[in-house]
């Protein structure tokens, strides 16, 4: 279970980066954490600034509202994301995360 705060600003939640993937995508989760493949390398800030920019497009919220709030050199990193409630962050994570039947 993904686990998504209340923060002063809109929502936060924990994401655990695997870089160096064959595609970006949401692959799950690991603990209470979402579990995201990166094609990008984990130097000189490409990979943090992939997620960020495929968060944005996933959440659909402008880029400027995904921010690392904590483990800019980690692959665990805490998420903030401005202007979304932890519901409507939850609601749009849910699409994907819930398998077709």
């Amino acid at each position: 279970m993904i686990s998504i705060r209340e923060t002063s600003s809109g929502a936060s939640l924990a994401v655990r980066v695997h870089p160096r993937a064959r595609r970006n995508a949401v692959t799950g989760s690991v603990g209470d954490a979402l579990k995201v493949a990166l094609t990008a390398p984990p130097v000189e800030g490409r990979a943090n600034e992939a997620l960020i920019e495929f968060l944005a497009e996933l959440l659909n919220v402008p880029r400027s509202s995904v921010k690392i709030a904590a483990g800019q050199n980690s692959r665990r990193k805490v998420v903030a994301i401005a202007g979304l409630s932890p519901g409507d962050v939850e609601k749009r994570l849910r699409v994907i995360l819930t398998p077709e039947t």
